[in-house]
């Protein structure tokens, strides 16, 4: 692929990638604050995202078989719980903004802890169970089969997690 393409389709993937997620989040705060119909078209132009992100890192060759998958996911999770949030971590400390500090802590944590459990499914790859994944609304932590009565990163109860479908 031509060198200015790539850069642009990258650039349009994280910029979609970043819609999505905004627009779920707005979505929330709508619901929240009694606007229904505002959070079903943030949540609705959200899936719009996803679906230019998927294209472009389609168009980009960024989607490979599972096995490639699971090494590129390992590659990223340990970039972000060895160098980039340590240093994000350390920067919020200097500044003394405490929330950014909990915020890059929680997902440090819990950036390692999915760099592991993908690391043990490209080692288990032809014998995976299938299991329950839970998912901690608060910081992310995520659970393979039983999940703990309290997230051991931010203590929340096991009765908020969500289920992953």
């Amino acid at each position: 692929m031509k060198e200015k393409s790539l850069a642009n389709l990258q650039a349009a993937f994280a910029g979609e990638s970043q819609a999505n997620r905004k627009y779920l989040a707005f979505a929330k705060k709508a619901d929240a604050e009694g606007y229904a119909q505002v959070a079903k078209l943030f949540r609705a132009a959200a899936e719009a995202e996803t679906i230019h992100a998927h294209a472009h890192l389609a168009a980009m060759g960024g989607i490979k078989d599972t096995v490639e998958n699971l090494k590129e996911a390992i590659g990223g999770e340990t970039h972000e719980f060895q160098n980039m949030y340590p240093q994000m971590i350390k920067d919020a400390e200097t500044e003394g903004e405490n929330s950014a500090k909990r915020s890059f802590s929680h997902a440090n944590f819990v950036e390692e802890v999915h760099a592991n459990l993908y690391k043990s499914y490209l080692e288990n790859i032809d014998n995976i169970k299938e299991e329950d994944i839970w998912v901690c609304p608060v910081c992310g932590m995520t659970f393979i089969g039983k999940a703990d009565d309290k997230c051991p990163v931010c203590s929340t109860p096991r009765e908020k997690y969500i289920l992953i479908k």
